[in-house]
This record gives C-alpha cells, sequence and structure tokens, in this order.
C-alpha cells in the first residue's frame, strides 16, 4: 500500500511540475527572451515571505493553471523578489540585480507591484495586487500592450 501511495505521489509531482511556472531571474535572459519570442516581459516585484498581498496574488493568479499555461506561450516571467527571513535569503549577486531592478521599475517600493514591457524594457503599464480571477488579471495585463 504504501509503494501504491509512493507512486501516486511521483505521478502527481511529474504532472504538476509540467506546469511550474518558468519564472527568470536574470533581467538580460529575460529581456532575450522576450525579443526572441516576439512577447512582453511580467516583471513582478514580491516579498515572498512576508508581504500578504505578494503571496495572495502568488496564489490567486500566478500559481494557478490557467495562468500558468497562458503565460507559458504569451510572457516571459521576470521575479524580482525581496524575501526578510534569513533562511529566504537570496545570493549577493541576486539580491543586487533585484535592487537594481527596483532602482529603475519600483523607486516607489511597492509590494506587490507588476510591470507589464517590452524586450527593450519599455513598460507599457503597471499593476498590483488586485482580487481578480486569472482571466481577469490576464486581461488587465494585456490592456497595456500595444
Amino acid at each position: 500500500m504504501k509503494r501504491y501511495v509512493l507512486l501516486v505521489l511521483f505521478i502527481a509531482a511529474g504532472i504538476g511540475s509540467s506546469f511550474a511556472q518558468e519564472w527568470q531571474t536574470d533581467f538580460s535572459i529575460a529581456k532575450e527572451m522576450a525579443k526572441s519570442k516576439s512577447v512582453p516581459i511580467i516583471l513582478v516585484f514580491q516579498g515572498s515571505d512576508w508581504c500578504a498581498p505578494c503571496i495572495k496574488l502568488d496564489r490567486e493568479v500566478w500559481s494557478t493553471d490557467e495562468f500558468k499555461a497562458y503565460a507559458k506561450n504569451h510572457y516571459v516571467m521576470l521575479q524580482a523578489d525581496f524575501p526578510r527571513r534569513k533562511n529566504n535569503a537570496l545570493s549577493p549577486e541576486q539580491t543586487d540585480k533585484n535592487k537594481a531592478l527596483a532602482e529603475k521599475y519600483n523607486r516607489n517600493g511597492i509590494f506587490p507591484f507588476v510591470v507589464v514591457m517590452n524586450g527593450d524594457g519599455k513598460v507599457y503599464g503597471e499593476t498590483s495586487y488586485k482580487k481578480l480571477a486569472p482571466k481577469e488579471y490576464i486581461n488587465e495585463m494585456n490592456s497595456f500592450i500595444k
């Protein structure tokens, strides 16, 4: 019985990973990907271990199968995380990259903050947490794209 349960868990994990959100953490790579695929970048500033609205946005939109399926072919997802707990600390290099992104795109330090831009870094629009279904959130982000 234990083997059967483990088998089911492994299969479920494999299926779940096929829908995993592919988050980029390097702006240069995200820009190259966006240009090559002709899709916008969705830059998300979040505090993954302290910001309640960030955690809600992740649960209600970013982590849903509906959003992940759409984003896979329509966006390059770029994450700039600012965790506060030591056990969630990023490398000094990644911390510096995220700070540089914040200096350019999130000077007011809003969390969560979502920036929709093209592959050259030109901003189309900005938003934050809103109590919207994934499809509605997608529509809002797409409304910025010209």
